[in-house]
């Protein structure tokens, strides 16, 4: 594949809406412009291929115009979502165009324009509450997903300590113990297999659970 492929459907796009195109004109693949706009250029770059090489050359056409746009052959298989060149793309203030070679369809993806991402509320409120939640620093940043301590893993390690030296006990009493409000949800849950209900509200520590606390030790009291 070369990028003169990509050249001959976007052309054909760009002048389908009244633009008139040129090929490599300065630094510029793909140059164009429209009657009603003269001194406002439409810079296209081509690439058989998202690359960094191809961000940068978009980066650089900004100096010239607001109107920049990537072009690339359109992937073989589509994937759910956003694809995240588009959201790359989206955030640098450039435009990204997917061309099918098969037939020359032209399908933008999304214009150049300002970012201006949309905040999840509810993203920074579990975050939040999972900082309030957690006990001092127990991982260390960059680690893998195996073996993050998480507030939740601390909350069913304090239970597990209380059941471990005490027994048997109903769930308000290990609440009691540990503070941990929620205690009976937790132990009902069960998500780690830690804890067996042995009577009407009373649970005890499982093989997994006297497992699980050996293997945590350390979450309530990180270094």
């Amino acid at each position: 594949m070369r990028e003169t492929e990509l050249y001959g459907p976007v052309k054909a796009w760009l002048q389908a809406r009244g633009f008139e195109v040129k090929g490599e004109v300065g630094a510029a693949d793909v140059m164009a412009l429209h009657p009603e706009a003269p001194d406002e250029p439409v810079l296209i770059e081509l690439k058989t291929g998202f690359t960094l090489s191809l961000l940068h050359q978009g980066i650089a056409r900004q100096a010239v115009t607001d109107w920049v746009y990537l072009a690339v052959p359109r992937p073989a298989r589509s994937r759910r979502g956003t694809p995240p060149e588009v959201t790359l793309c989206r955030r640098l203030g450039l435009g990204l165009i997917h061309v099918r070679l098969r037939d020359g369809h032209v399908e933008v993806l999304c214009d150049p324009g300002p970012y201006a991402p949309r905040k999840s509320r509810a993203r920074r409120t579990r975050l939040l509450r999972e900082w309030a939640r957690r006990r001092g620093d127990p991982n260390d940043g960059g680690a893998t997903r195996f073996g993050i301590v998480t507030s939740y893993r601390q909350d069913a390690v304090a239970c597990a300590r209380v059941l471990a030296a005490r027994g048997a006990l109903r769930g308000a009493e290990v609440a009691r113990e540990t503070g941990i409000a929620h205690a009976t949800r937790l132990l009902r849950d069960d998500h780690y297999g830690w804890f067996e209900r042995v009577g009407r509200g009373v649970y005890a520590l499982t093989a997994a659970g006297r497992q699980g606390l050996a293997d945590w030790a350390d979450a309530l009291d990180p270094e």
